[in-house]
């Protein structure tokens, strides 16, 4: 994947998870450790993501981690292969 289309995957990343209205909002891209994996030479990327989110208060990790599967949608079909996902609420960050 090129540095290019890795910002734009990442641009991506932050625009939907805006929905989320998250007050702290942090996307790793982790996929250059991965160069030969499977997923990278589909084009797919590895990504972290630290999320702090109103929206995830009184949610259990299942119920937060679908809401940001959610929010990003089509992407996790091609653009995203792996992604590591730390969703909090305010009160507990």
């Amino acid at each position: 994947m090129s540095a290019t289309s890795t910002l734009s995957v990442v641009n991506l990343i932050r625009e939907r998870l805006a929905t989320l209205e998250p007050i702290e909002l942090k996307v790793i891209d982790d996929s250059a450790l991965h160069a030969g994996h499977t997923g990278a030479r589909s084009g797919g990327g590895h990504y972290r993501l630290t999320i702090v989110s109103p929206r995830f208060s009184n949610c259990s990790t299942m119920q937060k981690h679908r809401l940001v599967y959610d929010a990003l949608g089509s992407l996790m079909k091609r653009e995203i292969h792996a992604l590591s996902i730390n969703a909090l609420a305010p009160e507990s960050s």
